[in-house]
């Protein structure tokens, strides 16, 4: 008898994590569910000249959800299993005045549509660069409280960390009964630091399948992929980002080894990559990056 496969469209969307957000879906640990999604903007953008003051500002970064995993319990871990992700044919780029990095240089908005074609983003100039999908906002409900969709944190949400792709794990801590797992905010490929406050903005459908861990001794968010693992962390600044996300590696990575916190900070000291995920949402983002190689010589046991 073959595993039904779940779908949720994006008529069942929140703009915020919390544990007052009814279920649009319940599911059994283990479920394969199709997710659909819409742009960060709600598919909002339909120009290239629209006036930014035509948007609604409260319908930003929408997540497809919440999807209530049965089983799942606060002091668990979701693993989240990115299976696939489809894009639409054309995405969306935005920059102006107050946004990102450059938003003190800019004189004024700029909106600009973005073809995809075989296997690549077609980007301003006509530059093709490879088509690099991936996940900006995903998490779960956090234990108080509400997170608005465009803030990261612990829970997860809008960490834009490019390793978040097709093939890896990512590891939330659950902090409510069901975790209240729920995903958006597309993008067909995004620099690093997302530094323009934007990426190849595009609506899609992810196929993840949800398992519960118990008793896991990692830290949360973490995320597991081919090549290395990730130890994501989100502060006020990204000083404090890159310092957060560099103490929970080492301290995972000492106990995991069986290694003086010594030893595993001089590790990550030589061989550790500390990268941003985005500097432009509320809160900043930094990972810490660490070969599967490494971890494979100390024998470290990954919970997925």
């Amino acid at each position: 008898m073959s595993t039904p496969i779940y779908t949720l469209d994006p008529t069942h969307i929140v703009y915020s994590f919390a544990s007052f957000h009814p279920p649009a879906l319940s599911v059994p640990a283990g479920a394969v569910v199709h997710i659909d999604t819409c742009d960060c903007f709600e598919n909002q953008i339909e120009r290239e000249d629209q006036d930014f003051g035509t948007l609604d500002w409260n319908r930003i970064n929408p997540a497809t959800g919440p999807i209530h995993v049965q089983g799942a319990m606060p002091g668990d871990v979701l693993a989240v299993h990115v299976l696939d992700i489809k894009l639409a044919k054309r995405g969306i780029m935005t920059t102006g005045p107050g946004l990102g990095v450059m938003g003190g240089h800019l004189a004024e908005n700029a909106i600009r549509f973005v073809e995809i074609e075989h296997g690549q983003v077609v980007l301003p100039g006509g530059v093709r660069a490879p088509l690099r999908p991936m996940i900006g906002v995903i998490g779960v409900a956090p234990a108080d409280g509400e997170v608005p969709c465009g803030t990261p944190g612990d829970h997860g949400g809008n960490m834009d960390c490019t390793r978040i792709a097709p093939g890896a794990v990512l590891l939330l801590p659950v902090s409510v009964q069901g975790a209240l797992f729920a995903l958006g905010d597309l993008h067909a490929a995004m620099g690093d630091g997302e530094v323009g406050v934007s990426g190849v903005e595009i609506a899609g459908r992810v196929t993840v399948r949800l398992e519960v861990i118990r008793d896991a001794a990692c830290p949360a968010p973490m995320v597991i992929s081919a090549d290395d693992v990730s130890v994501i962390a989100s502060a006020d600044t990204l000083d404090a980002a890159a310092e957060l996300a560099t103490e929970r590696a080492a301290t995972w990575l000492a106990a995991a080894a069986h290694l003086h916190l010594a030893d595993a900070t001089m590790l990550l000291s030589a061989s550790g990559r500390l990268r941003i995920c985005q500097v432009v949402d509320p809160l900043k983002t930094a990972r810490m990056e660490i070969d599967r190689g490494l971890l494979e010589q100390l024998r470290v046991e990954l919970p997925v």
